[in-house]
């Protein structure tokens, strides 16, 4: 999965993963093309979201629905001074597919790959991919119910 130089000329979908500590954010288009992913500190995630809209065009975050999501909603809907469309999702093992991915868009090297997968562990926090999934389950859910 490259990340393209060029910014996306049509609009473009935030994920947002919150948590207490971290926060995994992912900027994708509904044409699945990703062009934004990283893990930021919870206290900078509020900022790095409204740089994220001064370089994408973002049109929609997309967060996931469990622990903190109705304190970040509140946050956001209070921070953010244009109003975003919010959109929470079902996060339920999205950590467990996130660890795949993982592992598909970062194959293990070294003595790693003989490892199992199951027992692999990412050697960094893995909610920016949890934050591609929640698109991706997101734009699943537009195109099953068309």
């Amino acid at each position: 999965m490259t990340i393209p130089d060029s910014p996306p000329t049509q609009p473009v979908i935030l994920g947002f993963d919150p948590g207490r500590d971290k926060c995994g954010l992912a900027v994708m288009g509904i044409d699945r093309q990703l062009y934004y992913h990283e893990v930021v500190p919870s206290d900078g995630a509020i900022a790095a979201i409204l740089s994220l809209r001064q370089k994408y065009p973002i049109s929609l975050l997309v967060m996931g629905d469990q622990t903190t999501a109705k304190l970040w909603k509140q946050q956001l809907e209070r921070e953010l001074t244009d109003s975003l469309n919010v959109i929470l999702i079902d996060e339920r093992y999205t950590t467990l597919e996130a660890r795949d991915r993982y592992w598909q868009m970062y194959p293990p090297k070294g003595l790693t790959k003989f490892l199992p997968q199951g027992m692999r562990q990412p050697p960094r926090p893995i909610d920016d991919i949890v934050a591609i999934l929640l698109i991706e389950r997101y734009l699943n859910r537009l195109t099953n119910d068309e």
